[in-house]
């Protein structure tokens, strides 16, 4: 490959496996590490949103994809989808633990079974899923994980007590593995977007609706008065840092939690 062509598709050759891959951010983090060359992996829940993905990463990049099914919160779920990437692509070289929940409720009416699905989903699902890939990286000498956190993990938010637990757990993980890795070719970082522009923030702005009678309006601008920038984050943002963080730029870029919430947050 000419030296231009591997400037334009720098992760050609690498193979990116992405939880929650289907829709909003997941699947604006497959487009960007397609756009860059690498085969790509989509695993979720919903069969017709994962087929539609990876039509649109075949069509539009020119890469080999695939999807899986899974459930993050069952470790024999994560191994089985993991490896069966790994049979039809290859050695999984990058990968993104983006799968998440973000339930609401007080905390004095969050039940066990809400902290349990909350953890299961947002940190398990993302331990299960690096311990099934990180043994083929350190055999590689290089791998990349990203854990799509959230700035509820770098601060406290009212009425998500479960979310922001997890998520303050996913980074501590970050934080411990990037130490364990840092010297075996494999770097462990989080991203930490603020509220964007996703299925998720919808559902929240129409609950703020039904349970206060407020305009969809109002409750848009609660939710992005926190961000300077007053507005939510493009699922493609996110890509972008993913991508970037992917890149041999990033290589020593490790045990960080990169915050991209218009200076919502500056940690």
């Amino acid at each position: 490959m000419s030296q231009a062509a591997t400037a334009a598709r720098p992760l050609e050759g690498r193979h990116a496996a992405i939880t929650g891959g289907g829709r909003g951010i997941g699947r604006a983090i497959a487009a960007a590490l397609a756009a860059r060359g690498a085969s790509v992996s989509v695993l979720g829940r919903s069969g017709g949103m994962l087929e539609a993905a990876v039509r649109e990463l075949r069509s539009t990049h020119g890469v080999a994809a695939g999807n899986a099914l899974v459930d993050v919160a069952d470790e024999a779920s994560v191994r089985s989808a993991l490896e069966a990437c790994l049979r039809e692509r290859g050695r999984i070289d990058i990968l993104v633990n983006n799968a998440g929940i973000a339930p609401s409720a007080p905390f004095l009416k969050s039940d066990a079974d809400l902290w349990r699905r909350t953890l299961d989903v947002d940190l398990l699902g993302a331990v299960y899923a690096t311990q099934a890939v990180l043994p083929g990286m350190l055999a590689a000498g290089w791998g990349r994980v990203v854990n799509i956190a959230s700035t509820a993990g770098l601060t406290g938010m009212a009425y998500v007590t479960a979310y922001c637990a997890a998520k303050h757990a996913l980074i501590g993980f970050t934080r411990a593995l990037a130490m364990e890795t840092a010297r075996k070719g494999v770097t462990v970082n989080a991203v930490c977007p603020g509220y964007a522009d996703t299925d998720i923030v919808g559902d929240a702005i129409a609950n703020i609706v039904a349970k206060t009678g407020r305009s969809r309006e109002d409750a848009l601008a609660s939710l992005v008065a926190h961000n300077p920038q007053g507005r939510l984050i493009a699922p493609e943002e996110i890509g972008e840092t993913v991508g970037w963080l992917c890149s041999e730029a990033a290589c020593s870029v490790t045990g960080q939690s990169i915050v991209v919430a218009g200076g919502e947050l500056m940690p």
